[in-house]
């Protein structure tokens, strides 16, 4: 398919996603670097207990915690 025709069909609200390789799809600015953290066990047990309450993984409940503290800290600066 042509650029010009998968232009048209996006404008129009037409789904495209079929027409995509989303395995080398990446998000800009969101290339991931691994680090590890020790935590207490105490804080551990309240991530878990949190993560649980919430439907996600004790991954997602932190990187969600530290993301909203550093937009708090500084809401214009999303690197």
């Amino acid at each position: 398919m042509k650029a010009e025709e998968f232009d048209k069909k996006f404008d129009a609200g037409q789904n495209v996603i079929k027409h995509l390789d989303l395995s080398k799809a990446r998000r800009p600015e969101q290339k991931l670097k691994r680090v590890n953290v020790d935590f207490p066990v105490w804080v551990i047990h309240s991530l878990d207990k949190e993560a649980r309450r919430l439907g996600v993984s004790r991954q997602s409940m932190i990187k969600l915690w530290v993301a909203e503290r550093l937009e708090k800290s500084n809401p214009f600066h999303k690197n």
